[in-house]
C-alpha cells in the first residue's frame, strides 16, 4: 500500500454536507460523482495533499444508508492507493484478511476499487483504490 488515498464520510444531504466541508476546507469540491453499482453519490475535496469523499446514498436499501442508520453519519472508510489492486487483494487473503470484493470494480474517481471486510481489520472498513490506466 502506498498512501492514504481519501478518507469516506458518510452523510445524509450531499447538498448540506458539501456546503458545510467548503466552509470548513475555504474550498469547494471539484467533483460530484454517482456510483450505481454501490448506489451512491460521492463529492470529493482536496484538502493539502488529501482527499475526503463524502457519500450520500441513492437507495434506501445502499451500504451507505445501513450504515448511517446503524452507525448514524460520519468516518465510512480508509481508502489507500495501491499499484496493483488484483496482487494486493492476493496478498492480503493469503494474510488471512477478509475481502468483501474478490476482484476489482469500477468505484468513482477514475478507480478500480475493493473492500475488506471490517471484521478482519478492527472494525476499519478498509478500501484499495488502482488508478484506471487509459
Amino acid at each position: 500500500m502506498n498512501k492514504i488515498e481519501h478518507i469516506g464520510i458518510a452523510v445524509k444531504d450531499l447538498e448540506n454536507s458539501n456546503s458545510l466541508f467548503a466552509s470548513l476546507f475555504g474550498k469547494k469540491h471539484y467533483k460530484i460523482e454517482a456510483v450505481e453499482s454501490e448506489n451512491v453519490l460521492t463529492s470529493f475535496f482536496k484538502c493539502g495533499p488529501n482527499k475526503i469523499e463524502l457519500l450520500q446514498a441513492t437507495t434506501e436499501d445502499s451500504p451507505i444508508a445501513k450504515f448511517i442508520e446503524k452507525k448514524g453519519e460520519g468516518i465510512h472508510h480508509i481508502a489507500f492507493a495501491v499499484d496493483d489492486i488484483e496482487s494486493e487483494i492476493e496478498r492480503l487473503t493469503n494474510e488471512g484478511f477478509r475481502m468483501i470484493h474478490e476482484k476489482p470494480k469500477k468505484g468513482a474517481d477514475n478507480k478500480l476499487i475493493a473492500f475488506l471486510h471490517p471484521k478482519s481489520t478492527n472494525g476499519v472498513l478498509i478500501e484499495l483504490c488502482q488508478d484506471i490506466q487509459h
